[in-house]
Order: structure tokens, then C-alpha cells, then sequence
């Protein structure tokens, strides 16, 4: 049920329906549209419910990237990117040499804040992927035929186009790959009315 639907019928209940349509129409519209472009609240910090973050990827050039992920795939800055210090807990945990220099940035989606981040290390050389191709990211996007165009136009190596239903045979989808400057897989695809 959504929040206008909700809202509708308990005002309805209370006061009485034409008194219920004139103010839940003007009140209730607006904290579902306004609901609806604000990204997803963050959870307490005391909470135990499992929650996935976002993924990091670690990359050599962050503007070259930044071309991809917020210029063509729609992710937003969260934040300017920033450089990391040399206590940053990146370089245990990616292993990455202390000579290397650090750049960060976090990347919003519509719905969720800080979803993707782009790990920049300059100053040593980034291994070449290996195959097979160990982990991909999968993003949704509402034009699959004119993202792919424009990632083609980067020079980045694209897969063929396939066109599946999902498991339960309800939903009917079209999905292309491509490979990113460093070699990180991303699955993109499209519902299918």
C-alpha cells in the first residue's frame, strides 16, 4: 500500500471522506513525491538488520572513471573527491603499497547514499585483470541501447546484448556487459514492459 492509499483511508475513517480528499490530496502527494526523490534513510547505527553498503573500486585514473559511472551511468558526487591520508585504513585493506598516493570519492544513487566508491592509487603499478572475470557489479539503467552507445564510444569492450526473463518467468529484462578502464566487469539491464 502506498503512502497516499494509507493515508486516504485514515483520514476517511476519522473525519469522513470529502474532507479526507481535499486534504490528503495536497498533503499526501507531496510527502510521496517528496519521499520518493530523497534517498533511503540510514539505519541506526545500533542496528543489527544486514545491510549492503556499497562497493569499492579501486582504480587508476578517478576523473577518467568519474566519466563512466557519474557522466554516463547517472551516479552522483557525494562528496568532492578527496585525498586520504596515510593512516587511511585503504591501504591495509586494499594492500596497497605506502609509496602509492590515495584519492577517494563516494557516488549517490536516487535511492541510496554513498552506494559506489572510487579508490584512485597513483604511484605503483595496478595489476592487470585476470580471467576468469572474478566480480562484476549489476546496475539498472532506463536506456541500456544508448548507455552501451556511449560506453562503446569510449573505446571500452562491450559483450552482445541478451534478452532473459528472471527466474520466476515474470519479468522480462535485457542485459549487455562492458569492461571499465581498469577491467572491472559491470553487468548492465533494462525491465522490459
Amino acid at each position: 500500500m502506498n503512502c497516499l492509499t494509507y493515508t486516504l483511508k485514515f483520514i476517511t475513517v476519522e473525519v469522513g471522506w470529502r474532507l479526507a480528499l481535499t486534504t490528503a490530496l495536497s498533503l499526501s502527494l507531496l510527502a510521496c513525491r517528496t519521499a520518493e526523490r530523497r534517498p533511503a534513510a540510514a539505519l541506526p547505527a545500533d542496528d543489527n538488520t544486514l545491510l549492503f553498503k556499497r562497493t569499492t573500486l579501486v582504480v587508476s585514473n578517478i576523473e577518467r572513471s568519474l566519466g563512466i559511472y557519474r557522466d554516463i551511468l547517472g551516479f552522483t558526487l557525494n562528496a568532492p573527491v578527496s585525498e586520504s591520508s596515510a593512516e587511511s585504513y585503504s591501504y591495509p585493506v586494499f594492500r596497497i603499497p605506502k609509496e602509492a598516493k590515495i584519492r577517494f570519492v563516494t557516488l549517490d544513487t536516487k535511492t541510496q547514499e554513498r552506494t559506489l566508491a572510487l579508490t584512485e592509487v597513483t604511484g605503483v603499478p595496478l595489476p592487470k585483470p585476470d580471467q576468469p572475470i572474478m566480480s562484476a557489479l549489476v546496475i539498472r539503467v532506463p536506456d541500456i541501447a544508448a548507455t552501451i552507445q556511449k560506453i562503446k564510444a569510449l573505446g571500452l569492450e562491450t559483450t552482445e546484448p541478451k534478452t532473459a526473463r528472471s527466474a520466476n518467468g515474470k519479468f522480462a529484462f535485457i542485459e549487455q556487459a562492458f569492461v571499465d578502464y581498469d577491467g572491472h566487469l559491470i553487468v548492465l539491464y533494462q525491465m522490459l514492459k
